[in-house]
């Protein structure tokens, strides 16, 4: 096996068993890892290397002093972590482009994740070069949480000795597998096929479709609506009908206001079984909107208007574009007292 800071290939030894029973990720490396870059600066090498106990340096001080700041490698540690979650997120947007929010965080959450990181530290050997106190070097030396922990401080000391690009250089071809696995696991916890039923590919490039939008029947100068992406003809773009109630309310509570609703006879309009709801939007005495519906939500709503009007919130225009099932919550949920 090659020495840890040798730039060759080195063979897998066995991982660590994690005692909080969370498993790493282990893909096969069948001609071994990719090759660990060295460090050049001899003084940030050694400063990824130094835990804390070594020095035995108070944990509870604000800020070093400039002439003296600590020689161990936690604030490597804490750069490392960003730097490499900045590596896993872009590498993802390279291999997964159409990859929604919620997955992609999930999948690099189990990347990036404390066990899977200690694995790859130990398949380094980097906890053999720890530096730290001997009273505590077995406990330590075998904590999943130290072991990943000096993974990111390496990264963050290589980013501070080399930059970016050398360090998405060593971790692409190094998490590439581990993101396959992932992309799997977390499809199979959506309640899908491991693999998907389309090959992994870009994404078709959407400003062309942007350019040449349609545009017709769109108000105000709207941005066009990409054609690749909305069936044809596109949906209305129109005001919306629901909702104000909720903003209504939300202004008001921003300035710290009550409002009364206040009902009143309809004047013989509606029915028995189908009554119209008449109703005033009273804040501190003044009434700021009026509206009338088959409920009593609905008319709040109508008043609602109103009183956004007289706040002065402009409602934003917005693309309705529902399916059946929506539209029927909709008209459930406006329906409801």
């Amino acid at each position: 096996m090659a020495s840890p800071g040798s730039n060759v290939a080195i063979d897998l030894p066995k991982g660590p068993t994690l005692p909080n029973g969370r498993v790493p990720l282990q893909p096969e490396f069948p001609n071994g890892l990719p090759p660990l870059p060295e460090i050049r600066s001899e003084a940030l090498r050694l400063q990824v290397f130094t835990h804390r106990s070594f020095y035995a340096r108070p944990t509870h001080v604000f800020e070093d002093m400039p002439d003296d700041p600590s020689p161990d490698n936690e604030s490597l540690e804490h750069l490392g972590d960003t730097v490499l979650s900045l590596v896993v997120t872009g590498l993802l947007r390279d291999v997964y482009p159409c990859l929604r929010v919620g997955p992609s965080t999930k999948i690099r959450a189990l990347v990036v994740g404390n066990p899977t990181l200690a694995w790859i530290s130990v398949q380094y050997r980097l906890p053999e070069r720890l530096r730290m106190h001997p009273a505590q070097a077995i406990t330590l030396q075998a904590s999943a949480n130290i072991q990943a922990d000096l993974f990111e401080s390496f990264v963050g000391g290589l980013y501070l000795d080399q930059g970016l690009e050398a360090v998405k250089s060593w971790l692409h071809p190094l998490l590439r597998p581990f993101l396959a696995i992932a992309y799997r696991t977390v499809r199979i916890q959506h309640g899908l096929s491991p693999e998907p039923p389309y090959p992994l590919g870009p994404c078709p490039n959407l400003e062309a479709a942007v350019t040449k939008g349609i545009t017709k029947g769109i108000p105000n100068g709207a941005t066009a609506y990409p054609a690749q992406t909305w069936s044809i003809p596109p949906p209305p773009r129109m005001p919306a009908s629901i909702g104000h109630l909720s903003l209504f309310n939300q202004h008001l509570q921003q300035r710290c206001k009550s409002i009364e609703w206040v009902y009143s006879d309809s004047a013989g309009e509606g029915t028995r079984t189908t009554p119209i709801w008449v109703v005033r939007a009273m804040v501190d005495g003044e009434c700021l909107g009026r509206g009338r519906g088959s409920t009593k939500k609905a008319a709040r709503n109508e008043a609602a208007k109103e009183g956004l009007v007289k706040l002065g919130i402009a409602v934003p225009w917005v693309s309705l574009s529902l399916s059946a099932s929506t539209i029927v919550g909709i008209w459930v949920a406006n329906e409801l007292p």
